[in-house]
């Protein structure tokens, strides 16, 4: 991933000053900002190469705790482009936007707060531009796991690193028959900083 990006994104996490608001450090709800790398496992079978470039970019998440352990995060972020490739040139491009929904488990009594999840990512496929006669299916449904560490600075601010695999899938279409199933299932590394309250 962008090294750099990362570095920045956990540098800032750990100088944001508490003084900007008093935040409470157990509150129900947790806000974050991260820089998110996906990185896709493009699968599918030879017969049909086709492949989307890894890309860096802004989320944001909400969480709501329903108790010290158990919690709801929504991942949000806008619709991101990739460009889509056919054994390794660049033939066309689309946009996708997949917000995804978490129960989590958050482990207490420690300097950190490790977390573990699962749930459902739901991806929405816009401004597809693909050579004349192929098509994709316009949205994906499948499962999401993840784990992550807040890392608590006072004053309800918190550094985070979050990892996740999440299920992205869509059927290839040549002339309405289909030709192929491409899975994105991409791995999701992000950092950032987040404020509890």
């Amino acid at each position: 991933m962008n090294k750099q990006i990362a570095i920045a994104a956990l540098g800032l996490a750990l100088t944001a000053p508490a003084a900007f608001a008093q935040g409470n450090d157990n509150g129900p709800w947790l806000v974050r900002g991260r820089i998110l790398n996906l990185h896709s496992a493009n699968k599918n079978s030879d017969a049909v190469p086709v492949s989307i470039n890894n890309k860096t970019f802004p989320e944001f998440d909400v969480s709501y705790f329903f108790s010290p352990n158990l919690a709801a995060e929504l991942v949000l972020t806008y619709p991101q482009k990739q460009d889509v490739r056919l054994a390794g040139s660049t033939v066309g491009s689309l946009k996708h936007l997949p917000p995804t929904l978490s129960m989590q488990y958050h482990f207490t009594g420690m300097s950190v707060r490790p977390y573990v999840g699962a749930g459902l990512n739901y991806t929405m496929f816009s401004s597809v531009n693909l050579p004349t006669g192929l098509t994709i299916k316009k949205s994906s449904t499948g499962a999401a796991f993840g784990a992550g560490v807040d890392i608590p600075m006072g004053g309800g601010w918190l550094a985070n690193v979050d990892v996740k695999k999440v299920q992205i899938k869509t059927d290839i279409s040549s002339n309405g028959a289909k030709i192929d199933t491409f899975k994105v299932d991409p791995t999701l590394f992000s950092v950032g900083v987040g404020y509890r309250f």
